[in-house]
């Protein structure tokens, strides 16, 4: 790139996304700070993210109580959400990849941000049961929509800012976030919903989020664009237009031949069908079973736990690479803690009928599913760095799917047996085939 020179060039604004052939300026990787003030924003979008997402099955036995609602009902609003969430992952890549998911992140979470905020008064639009269900569950479904560009365009990012060597931990720790933002709306939330109903909780996580974004979008991500949206210099006469030749398009049919690639889209399936079980019925299963527990406790308890597993998980990843393990072998090492994990104790809380047992396992179970982060969660950018938010994409929309059939399905079972015992032990069922599946055909190798 030219150096400025006042009286012989003049100097013109490009946009990130037309930088490849600017010397690939824009995948240069963040500098030590620059990781550490991004992985903060991050962390502290996932947090108030998954506090959007779990207000409902926090506050869902008070709501039911109010409107009504049987099992099955309940878990139709609690599942629709995932009907959103899958139309978006693939788009919310594919533009992440192309834009920026700094352009893509702040416009997404304007949106969910203010369904949040405003699902109580959705709620009291109608005096009618049904009809007070059907919008709800249409406001679920467009918080989803909008929620699903979230993961994909930090994925995006991640791998073009983070060096290999580095991103597990990176990613683990923003994810994390995640847990945080479960714990602050379990415990902060139980308080809420104890004090002042269940409307205050998403009033509370709604006002939080419209915080944050535009922290995001005027703090941070001004800043950056300021220092790395180049000023390239040209001389007179000569064309300032900058073309994209060099992207290439996802190259779908090599990856959907591949094994590996199959198996990250089945393991992911299996991990997210446990983990969106335990977060959307883990209240209610609580409620249930040890009516005199206090809210504040179970709701914060195992998020405690998996928040530091998570990062821990990370932190073991990078250790294990940087010692020259393969990344095949790393990533197939956490997704075995996590999945083999959940699955044991899964099936344990099933014969367990004292509530610091039932605690300690269930702690256990959301635990292990922290690990989920540095195995396949990060694998999209080992097997297509380039292409990585539109396979994070693909995969999430996948992991998505059991985000409302295992959660329904789950209702479903309750209402029809009344028993916990069958929902976790199919749901451990499914965690050893996701196992099985991934650690046979599974790699961390590139594909693409």
């Amino acid at each position: 790139m030219a150096k400025r020179d006042d009286d012989v060039y003049k100097q013109i604004k490009v946009p990130i996304s037309d930088t490849d052939d600017v010397k690939g300026l824009d995948r240069k990787f963040w500098n030590r700070t620059e990781r550490k003030e991004w992985a903060a924003g991050l962390f502290s979008g996932c947090g108030v993210l998954y506090a959007c997402r779990t207000v409902t099955p926090l506050v869902i036995a008070a709501m039911a109580k109010e409107f009504g609602w049987d099992k099955t009902q309940s878990g139709s609003v609690l599942s629709c959400f995932f009907w959103g969430y899958t139309m978006t992952q693939f788009l919310g890549g594919y533009l992440a990849d192309k834009v920026g998911g700094d352009v893509v992140l702040p416009i997404a979470a304007c949106f969910w941000s203010m369904i949040t905020f405003w699902t109580p008064q959705l709620a009291y639009l109608s005096t009618d049961k049904y009809l007070t269900l059907h919008i709800l569950v249409i406001s679920r479904v467009f918080l989803g929509i909008f929620q699903g560009f979230h993961y994909p365009s930090m994925s995006s990012m991640v791998s073009r800012k983070v060096s290999a060597q580095e991103r597990s931990l990176t990613y683990s720790f923003i994810c994390s976030g995640s847990h945080l933002g479960t714990l602050l709306c379990g415990s902060i939330g139980s308080l809420l919903l104890d004090k002042y109903g269940w409307q205050s909780v998403f009033y509370f996580a709604g006002l939080s989020s419209v915080v944050w974004m535009l922290l995001l979008r005027y703090l941070l991500i001004e800043k950056h664009r300021k220092k790395y949206v180049p000023l390239v210099s040209v001389g007179e006469g000569i064309s300032p237009k900058i073309t994209n030749k060099g992207e290439k398009s996802v190259p779908w049919l090599t990856l959907l031949v591949k094994p590996a690639f199959w198996s990250l889209l089945i393991g992911h399936f299996c991990e997210n069908n446990a983990f969106f079980i335990l977060l959307s019925w883990l209240p209610t299963y609580f409620h249930e079973n040890f009516p005199d527990a206090k809210g504040w406790v179970f709701n914060v308890v195992p998020w405690v736990v998996t928040m530091f597993s998570s990062v821990l998980g990370g932190w073991i990843a990078d250790r294990m690479l940087a010692k020259g393990y393969s990344v095949t072998f790393v990533r197939k090492f956490m997704e075995s803690i996590a999945l083999c994990g959940t699955s044991a104790a899964l099936v344990t809380i099933s014969y367990t009928t004292s509530y610091y047992s039932a605690l300690f396992i269930m702690a256990i179970a959301v635990a292990c599913c922290g690990f989920h982060n540095s195995g396949i969660l990060v694998n999209p950018q080992d097997i297509a760095p380039r292409h990585a938010g539109a396979v994070f994409g693909i995969m999430n929309m996948a992991g998505a799917i059991p985000g409302f059939v295992g959660v329904y399905m789950a209702g479903h079972i309750l209402e029809a047996t009344k028993s916990w015992a069958a929902v976790f032990n199919q749901t451990a069922g499914v965690c050893l085939f996701g196992w099985i599946v991934y650690i046979m055909f599974g790699t961390g190798k590139q594909l693409v």
